[in-house]
């Protein structure tokens, strides 16, 4: 008995001595995996269940075997945390709030902590709140969290997600013991993050720095010994080439937090960017890696002590589990979207044997595929709406992937523009058009001529318009010339005077169109463009804007990007004879809409 007592004094004492000399903790992370279900691209080449025969990356199945390996390689304590934008961004979104499968199928992946990040609010935090029950009633899912979240006591249009919240299902902060330690965690959704959720309210979200401050302090009364805030708010690199953005700020104005995970710049950072001793990491979009945090607990103090970016590539096998459940949902998908609008998930829609990118972290004046988004908004408008549209617009921020040379399904395509949601079945935002007069259409095209240079997402491309620009001139006195431009390469000129009442129409989607709000803004009040619909009345109700896509059909039939791009692809011309249509070559660079002049 003696003995015995002995043995467990000593193990105890054994135990201690281990944690006081140093305790190993691994967080594999991810961020802004935007429903990136399927490896890509083209999706058509994605094999998981196959090693080294195709050159697609990402894929849950390939992250979930990174997961179950990596855990299987430490002995010591392991999360798995998502910093947020895990929702929307490609066909398996559009049936999740009937399914909630992704959130389960990432608990069964290993997945501790999920934070929201603006894109779960694309449908808004009524059909969030719906697509979290969904996931409930047919299994498990992550710890969720919503940290800086208000929700607002008079508006019943987030009673649903402040029901999960008051249900314990969604949470500021959450508290995990493993190890014989406790660890804090929180979340923050940043202020370009929250300008970015246009649909979130009646949701809203306080300052970031305040909020942390509140919550580290919460989470040390709870004597966390280890305090990790899964951050949507974004790194970047400033104009001196040094790591900036708010959670560089973050690190350097809250005390106690020990590790950052970043999320919402799609950042690729190969090393932490330390800041005041706090570690900040991001993998940067999609799946294509996943992050592995090591660090050392010793004396009440945390360190690190590696870090890497896994590729989630082809040299990844599969879960076969994993990869067999997500099959399932693409076939569901594939019923209840693709095939009542005549599309099929595997069947080749175009090829292309040249690349076409567009990102608002690249070269933005030289994209090819900006202005081909613009040109199908235009040519599928004017081809189904008698009235048609004179100018189509596309900005950087909504043109979410690019196309690399091969064959491209339709899941392909919609990756393209793959945001929102609007009042049908189909996922996507709903065209919109809006009229607005010479003076104002000289205004916008002013004003967004210059706040890119801030906001990169911003950047627009156009498809029906030419303007000649003067750039040594000052702020809304460089556009010297509108045309608007027809199919045929007939050109009339725009006259801005003030005088001139006649009107031209502008489409975009309907998100794009909300933020009008933009000029005014950036004019400091100077300039106020206001929406009208045809007949010159002021748009109240930006859903009236909403186009009839199909105007023979009974109801409004709503006209998507992603089908817009799928028409005007497969119209092309085929030119190696092999009855799939080819992207056309004028896209292989830049086709350019303003013109300098002096």
């Amino acid at each position: 008995m003696r003995r015995s007592i002995l043995f467990l004094l000593l193990f105890l004492v054994a135990v201690k001595a281990s944690t006081q000399a140093g305790q190993e903790i691994v967080i594999i992370h991810t961020n802004d995996l935007h429903s990136h279900l399927a490896g890509f691209a083209p999706e058509l080449n994605y094999s998981p269940l196959v090693v080294n025969n195709d050159e697609t990356v990402g894929g849950f199945s390939r992250i979930a075997s990174v997961i179950r390996n990596e855990k299987k390689k430490n002995d010591g304590i392991t999360f798995v945390v998502d910093a947020g934008d895990f929702l929307m961004g490609t066909l398996f979104q559009g049936i999740e709030v009937k399914t909630g499968f992704q959130l389960r199928l990432m608990k069964m992946m290993g997945y501790d902590v999920l934070a929201l990040g603006n894109h779960e609010f694309d449908y808004g935090p009524g059909k969030l709140a719906e697509i979290i029950n969904s996931a409930l009633r047919a299994g498990e899912i992550p710890g969720l969290l919503l940290g800086n979240g208000v929700f607002n006591p008079y508006d019943p249009g987030d009673d649903g997600l402040e029901k999960l919240f008051s249900d314990n299902i969604l949470g500021r902060t959450m508290i995990i013991s493993r190890g014989g330690l406790k660890f804090g965690f929180f979340s923050l959704l940043g202020k370009v993050a929250d300008d970015n959720s246009a649909y979130a309210p009646p949701v809203t979200f306080s300052k970031q720095i305040p909020a942390a401050r509140q919550m580290v302090r919460e989470l040390k009364e709870e004597n966390c010994d280890i305090i990790i805030c899964l951050s949507h708010s974004g790194i970047s690199k400033d104009k001196k080439g040094n790591w900036a953005g708010e959670d560089v700020e973050l690190a350097g104005k809250v005390k106690d937090i020990d590790v950052i995970i970043s999320g919402h710049t799609h950042t690729y950072l190969n090393n932490p960017v330390v800041v005041n001793g706090i570690p900040v990491v991001q993998t940067g979009e999609y799946g294509v890696n996943v992050g592995k945090l090591t660090l050392i607990y010793e004396n009440g103090r945390v360190r690190v002590k590696d870090y890497s970016l896994i590729p989630v590539d082809d040299t990844i096998a599969g879960d076969i589990y994993i990869h067999d459940l997500i099959e399932g949902q693409k076939e569901k998908l594939t019923g209840e979207i693709l095939k009542p609008i005549g599309l099929s998930y595997d069947k080749p829609v175009v090829e292309t044997d040249f690349r076409l990118d567009c990102s608002e972290s690249g070269d933005i004046k030289s994209s090819n595929l900006g202005p081909l988004v613009a040109d199908a908004i235009h040519s599928y408008v004017n081809n189904h709406v008698a009235t048609g549209t004179d100018i189509s617009m596309v900005a950087v921020g909504v043109i979410r992937d690019r196309i690399v040379p091969g064959y491209q399904t339709a899941p392909d395509i919609f990756r393209i523009m793959s945001m929102g949601t609007g009042n049908d079945a189909i996922p996507g935002y709903p065209l919109s058009r809006i009229y607005v007069t010479g003076r104002e259409l000289k205004s916008i095209l002013e004003i967004l001529q210059v706040v890119y240079k801030s906001t990169p997402a911003n950047y627009c491309y156009y498809s029906g318009l030419r303007a000649e620009y003067d750039p040594g001139k000052m702020l809304l006195r460089k556009i010297k010339q509108i045309e608007i431009v027809k199919s045929d390469g007939s050109a009339r000129q725009v006259d801005f005077t003030k005088n001139n009442k006649t009107l031209y129409s502008i489409t975009a989607n309907s998100y794009m169109l909300e933020f009008f709000g933009i000029i005014k803004k950036a004019s400091l009040g100077l300039i106020n463009v206001v929406p009208k619909d045809s007949g010159g009345n002021p748009l109240a109700d930006m859903k009236k804007a909403i186009l009839d896509i199909d105007e023979s059909a009974e109801g409004l039939q709503e006209g998507k990007e992603w089908l817009a791009l799928i028409e005007y692809l497969s119209s092309m011309e085929d030119t190696n004879s092999n009855n799939i249509p080819d992207i056309s070559s004028k896209y292989k660079d830049a086709i350019q809409t303003f013109f300098p002049v002096r």
